[in-house]
């Protein structure tokens, strides 16, 4: 009896100094991790089962041979929370330097106070090793936050200083395909950042984003370097394991309503074994297995889309893809990337100007049927306006209206006054509609920028505005949208609008690419409107080439003829059109009745509907 009692003693003292078992990173986010309204839709105690594809993807993380994890997904699958996940597992169980590192630094400050902080606050094991955020410690800032044993950091891919110095043991890096090729000028952000684990023998690497591009896409490449993993389901008749795909796996049916609504009545997945249908329930109700297609020895890849999501159904799946199908090539690429996780592939050739000459068509009017406005471009040169009308219709089909030139001096007022005429000038249409232009950009690149900025200024309640283009530059880029920002000029108070011209030169040439009529496609008259073979030669003035730096591929424009004023003129306008974002779909032409042609003018917004009064701003 004592012996025993002896025994349990020497048990009990002894179990007190084990070391205690290291959760995985799954079994440690059940364990611990809340979500909150400030960062889920579904707030409360987190559940890997939740989505099951999640426990492999964190898991694998804390694997002795596995040193890099690279995660190639959709949208709504969870790949911001797989780095939180990993984030606050090491924290709580193995602190050491950690790294976040996201596409520039204008994102810290969002990511800190809306993701990584809800989640260590909501944490009793992270919120006791770290101070609060109201507390006065110095250790707790926005970009770093301490912990005994570590620290967090977030930086920017961008900026080179907080790339090179202290070392790091753990980097994880978010969507990384939004990455500039160079930080500065130090070289490729994700080697200057995983350059710092060197010194640990356990370092990890975690590569997490959307992909983009095929032909320049960093997680696409890091993914085909990798073991390849599918999340695969097995088919609820034949039992045959599978990855999902949309094409040709999904099967639907829809109709389109009165109201123009895309509805989806039925979807189901087609087995690629034996061929039978299945409903995502029966599909999803399967116990599914990450499967790898190639051997590595130390970086595991996934590859996860929306069809294996719980926050997402097949049906809106199916309705996304028949939207982005209708809606042209801007739409499709979105899809491709942030539903189904996939790069997209551009196959189409680049049109020559033989080519899109080849397109030119009667106009039965000047404005033909289908346009709902007009838009208008203006490039100043040394001796000349260059200007082109573009009419839009539903989709951002467009028709090529007139292409126009002015000579004179620019540095007399003359010039500048029949500009003035000429966007004031009227376009006939059906009926003896006239249609007026709505908004114009006036490129103030060039030696009048000045006159520029003066004559947009008097004109912006006729939405003519002052533009700068800003393109992007391997060692500093990072996405620039074409409607990039608003400033105002000191001198002449004119709104100067910056676009982003590679982001303009992309969609431009995506819809020139379009080869049947509907939306995007680009028609061109055959007329004595300008339209020469001058002016075909300019529009495809400028192609898109891949270049390479220090082994990561980038996309630049180059020019491959000198005079591309009606390439940069395609980009203003589609630049005005979306800077007004009318509804093109649904609204009607904005045009001008015969009865009402000698009646003044209404101050209208791009929709049609009268501005209110006093109003100067861009609506």
């Amino acid at each position: 009896m004592i012996a025993d009692k002896t025994i349990r003693l020497f048990q009990s003292t002894t179990a007190q100094f084990e070391p205690k078992r290291r959760l995985t990173v799954s079994e440690w986010a059940d364990a611990n991790r809340i979500l909150t309204t400030e960062s889920s839709a579904e707030p409360g105690p987190w559940r890997t089962d939740r989505a099951p594809y999640q426990r492999e993807i964190m898991d694998s993380i804390d694997h002795p041979d596995t040193e890099e994890v690279v995660i190639m997904a959709s949208a709504q699958v969870g790949k911001t929370e797989f780095l939180l996940n990993v984030t606050g597992s090491y924290i709580d169980q193995d602190p050491c330097p950690i790294m976040h590192m996201l596409p520039n630094e204008d994102l810290i400050d969002s990511y800190s106070k809306k993701r990584l902080t809800p989640m260590i606050d909501a944490s009793l094991a992270l919120s006791t090793k770290i101070a609060g955020k109201k507390s006065r410690d110095s250790s707790n800032t926005i970009e770093e936050k301490s912990f005994p044993g570590g620290y967090v950091t977030i930086v920017g891919a961008n900026s080179a200083a907080n790339l090179s110095s202290r070392p790091i043991r753990v980097v994880l890096c978010d969507e990384v395909d939004r990455y500039p090729v160079s930080a500065g000028r130090e070289g490729d952000p994700v080697a200057l950042a995983t350059k710092r684990t060197t010194t640990f023998h356990n370092r990890k690497h975690l590569y997490v984003s959307t992909p983009i591009d095929k032909d320049t896409s960093r997680i696409y490449q890091l993914y085909a370097d990798s073991t390849m993993e599918q999340w695969c389901l097995p088919c609820p008749h034949c039992g045959e394991l599978q990855p999902l795909t949309f094409s040709p796996g999904i099967v639907f049916e829809h109709y389109t309503s009165e109201s123009g609504e895309i509805v989806v009545t039925k979807a189901e997945y087609r087995c690629s074994q034996c061929g039978l249908l299945g409903s995502e329930k029966e599909w999803k109700r399967g116990v599914g297995a990450w499967v790898a297609r190639k051997q590595h020895s130390r970086r595991r890849g996934f590859h996860i889309n929306q069809l294996s999501s719980p926050w997402s159904s097949w049906a809106g799946v199916a309705r996304e893809f028949l939207a982005a199908k209708r809606d042209g090539t801007d739409k499709l690429k979105v899809f491709i990337n942030t539903v189904l996780g996939e790069p997209w592939e551009d196959k189409t050739e680049r049109l020559d100007e033989e080519g899109l000459m080849k397109r030119q068509e009667t106009y039965e009017y000047e404005v033909p049927e289908g346009v709902k406005l007009l838009t208008a471009a203006v490039d100043t040169q040394d001796d000349r306006f260059e200007i082109e009308v573009i009419g839009w219709g539903a989709g951002k089909e467009s028709w090529r209206i007139e292409y126009h030139r002015i000579y004179g001096d620019l540095n007399q007022a003359q010039a500048w006054n029949e500009l003035d005429e000429y966007l004031k000038r009227t376009w006939g249409g059906a009926g003896g509609r006239r249609f007026r232009i709505v908004g114009a950009f006036v490129d103030s690149g060039g030696h009048f920028t000045d006159d520029v900025y003066r004559f947009t200024a008097a004109r912006e309640a006729r939405r003519i505005f002052a533009i700068k283009g800003q393109g992007i530059s391997a060692k500093t880029a990072k996405f620039v949208p074409l409607i990039a920002r608003h400033s105002k000029t000191q001198i002449h108070n004119a709104t100067l609008i910056t676009l982003g011209v590679d982001e303009g030169k992309t969609k431009v040439s995506d819809a020139l690419k379009v080869a049947e009529p509907g939306p995007l496609y680009c028609h061109f008259p055959l007329s004595d409107k300008g339209y020469s073979y001058e002016y075909f030669r300019g529009l495809t003035a400028e192609v898109q080439k891949t270049k390479r730096q220090e082994g990561v591929q980038y996309k630049v424009w180059v020019k491959v003829r000198d005079r591309n004023e009606p390439w940069d003129l395609a980009v203003y306008n589609r630049a005005v059109v979306e800077l007004l974002s009318p509804p093109l779909d649904t609204m009607d032409p904005i045009s001008i009745a015969p009865e009402d042609l000698d009646k003044p003018r209404p101050n209208r917004t791009a929709t049609g509907k009268p501005k209110r009064r006093g109003s100067r701003g861009i609506n």
